[in-house]
């Protein structure tokens, strides 16, 4: 075909507005649609494995849109940004604000006081199109790994599918500069741009799949690659007129391979990297299938993807999708399952198809369908807005509430009396007359609170380089070192209380999931070779300081095959280490491990049914005193007696709950462990004597005072 003629740059840039552009309309793709909506509902629903149907949409997206914004070029019009991006918000924001609307009503009945900071989070990023990396940073946070999947977290693809709109129309409008500035055609030079951004996406996609899968899932680079093959393959479509009877195999071929991709892929896979080949490539067979017109046979996928109710069901498959996962989550918190039987699932299945069809009759077929009637770009923007600012408010509002029953909270833990901790066990008689008052700190905040007390002075999984951070008097006569894992990081409120009070330096070096050991470690199967690095660096600066002890693990609970509590070889080299170093090694025993998230546990069924049987996790004894060799630096501390009382360990003692996930302290009965580990802590170290009043002989109640 000629080429079209070229116009100055200025008319690119200035030519009116042309929000959209027609091409012909293609009802099988509708059908595509509504087969990769149900297959995503159905994996998830009854398998709980990737369908690949996500991956379709984002490919659909490309499609799509880089179809309709190069077609507009071609014609001489301008990109217009405020309108195409008006109208993107008007078909996504208003059903995806109902839903997430939904979704907080339905986490204010249905699901625990600690999951609800992490939804209202999820709900404000998915609203704000940023979802994907708030999952992203929070995956990759060993310290907040332990939370399961929340009722927003499949509106991730949304925010990637979001992000891909914002830029796409800035990136052809380039490409068209390009073109016009080289006097070449404008599709030309989108192929080739569109090829390079596929290719080199893709290519980064396989590299952090191997390295970072979790992260890899929800990156957007990772995942651009996707969008941009749909765009490829739409400017392409044209120039691939295939044979009849290879279209009817490629339709076919795609849709087989589609449906049995969530059984192929499953979760040995990881995921998305070359896997998701598979899904992206079964569509791109489909869309070139259909790509002949009347040319397809009766008895071909595509002619069968056309016929109804699949266009229909494809101009709800949004909705559906939006709403399939919380009806799942929901109801799976509401029965206590795991997985839904396949009557419950139907169910699930049924409630969030109705839902769609609601959805899309109150919205696209109502209010949303009023603005319309106007032109000017404002008014899509304005049917966007209605939806999503009063989400946003309730999130606000929500969020405020939350503060204040935690500063509530706050106030009453003020009477060390009331809430003791771990020193309740210093009197008996206190414990005994201990009033019923809410846990403290509150279950909906206790995670985010106290992470964020060390967030700054501790290295995640992904970091290369040590962090380090110092506390108390520098000139101090006596620097103690805090190094381990995030099992000795949950002592940090402890040690900083003894610290200020013996007037000592403390120095912080811990790191996620990598013990203070010189052995080879590994993280989820894989080697762990910045935790290597790590203690490389940890060693030298340790010799580069004049540090007097190390406070670390003594052992590690369930932690190896078979789940027993044990000192691991490096442990001991470690300690040798330090004797040739002239360091004193102060060693605690491992905290016990519940296999649930305690907070939520208080929330559904109360402190005292919140206990742990404490053998399952920890042995019968402290491994460290069965060491037939220990250096002499060493010295073991066991203080599993204020944690566990007759072999069952408690979530919340006095008052205060223990921990803030599965197996770490929170920072409030962390805190109040000080008065129990300070006089070992004095002993240890040899520094008893120089300790400012005595700290073995005083009573409880003024220990508890010297400690809150």
């Amino acid at each position: 075909m000629p080429a079209p003629a070229q116009r100055p740059v200025s008319d690119v840039l200035s030519s009116p507005v042309t929000p959209s552009a027609k091409s012909r309309h293609r009802p099988d793709i509708e059908g595509l649609r509504a087969v990769s909506a149900l297959l995503i509902a159905v994996y998830h629903i009854w398998f709980g494995t990737v369908s690949g149907g996500v991956d379709v949409f984002l490919l659909l997206t490309g499609f799509l849109a880089t179809g309709s914004l190069v077609r507009t070029l071609e014609r001489g019009d301008r990109i217009g940004f405020g309108a195409y991006w008006s109208k993107v918000a008007r078909r996504l924001s208003p059903a995806s604000a109902v839903v997430l609307g939904a979704i907080l009503l339905g986490s204010y009945l249905f699901m625990p006081r600690s999951r609800w900071t992490e939804i209202i989070t999820e709900v404000q990023a998915s609203l704000l199109y940023y979802g994907n990396w708030n999952l992203a940073f929070g995956a990759v946070d060993y310290m907040a790994g332990n939370s399961t999947a929340g009722p927003a977290q499949h509106f991730w693809s949304l925010a990637i599918q979001g992000q891909f709109y914002l830029v796409w129309p800035l990136f052809i409008t380039a490409a068209g500069l390009v073109a016009v500035w080289l006097g070449l055609r404008i599709r030309t030079v989108a192929i080739g741009a569109v090829a390079l951004v596929a290719a080199g996406s893709f290519v980064y996609s396989v590299r952090i799949t191997a390295d970072e899968p979790v992260w890899a899932y929800f990156d957007s680079g990772a995942r651009l690659w996707e969008p941009a093959l749909g765009g490829l393959l739409a400017l392409l479509v044209p120039y691939l007129n295939l044979p009849a009877r290879l279209r009817g195999a490629a339709g076919w071929l795609g849709l087989a391979a589609l449906a049995t991709c969530g059984l192929v892929i499953g979760d040995t896979l990881d995921y998305p990297g070359y896997a998701s080949l598979w899904p992206t490539a079964a569509a791109a067979l489909i869309i070139l299938a259909g790509s002949g017109g009347n040319g397809n046979g009766r008895f071909s996928a595509n002619r069968m993807l056309s016929m109804q109710p699949l266009p229909w069901l494809g101009g709800r498959a949004f909705p559906l999708f939006l709403w399939h996962w919380p009806v799942l989550v929901f109801y799976l918190e509401v029965t206590d399952r795991v997985r839904p039987s396949f009557t419950g699932g139907l169910m699930v299945l049924a409630v969030s198809f109705v839902a769609a069809v609601a959805t899309t009759w109150a919205v696209d077929g109502g209010i949303t369908r009023v603005t319309t009637r106007y032109k000017a770009p404002i008014w899509s923007l304005a049917a966007g807005v209605l939806f999503v600012v009063p989400v946003l408010v309730a999130t606000s509002l929500w969020s405020q509430e939350i503060d204040r029953n935690r500063d509530l909270r706050l106030e009453l833990s003020s009477n060390p009396m009331h809430y003791p901790g771990a020193a309740v066990h210093l009197d008996q008689e206190l414990a005994t007359e201990l009033p019923v008052l809410p846990v403290h700190p509150d279950t909906s905040t206790v995670a985010e609170d106290t992470i964020e007390r060390t967030s700054d002075c501790n290295a995640v999984a992904e970091d290369e380089e040590m962090v380090l951070c110092e506390f108390g008097d520098p000139d101090a006569d006596f620097t103690i070192a805090l190094v381990g894992s995030s099992h000795v990081r949950h002592w940090f409120d402890a040690m900083r209380t003894i610290t200020e009070r013996q007037g000592w330096n403390m120095v912080m070096m811990t790191r996620n999931a990598c013990q203070f050991s010189p052995e080879e470690q590994y993280r989820a199967g894989e080697e762990y070779p910045n935790c290597t690095t790590w203690n490389q660096q940890v060693m030298a600066e340790l010799d580069s300081r004049d540090i007097d002890a190390v406070f670390g693990l003594g052992s590690l609970t369930d932690s190896d095959e078979d789940g027993e509590e044990h000192v691991p070889d490096g442990f001991v080299q470690r300690w040798y280490q330090l004797d040739g170093m002239g360091i004193d090694m102060i060693a605690v025993r491992d905290t016990p491990r519940f296999g649930y998230d305690v907070p939520e546990c208080v929330d559904q069924e109360g402190a005292a049914e919140c206990v742990a049987d404490q053998y399952d996790s920890m042995a019968g004894t402290a491994p460290f005193h069965e060491l037939a060799e220990v250096p002499d630096n060493t010295s073991f501390i066991d203080l599993t007696g204020y944690l566990c009382q007759d072999g069952t360990c408690q979530g919340v003692i006095g008052n205060q709950l223990v921990y803030y996930d599965e197996h770490h302290l929170s920072y409030a009965f962390s805190e109040s462990m000080a008065a129990a580990l300070e006089p070992h802590l004095l002993e240890a170290s040899g520094q008893e004597n120089r300790a400012e009043n005595g700290t073995l002989g005083s009573s409880a109640a003024e220990e508890i005072s010297r400690h809150s």
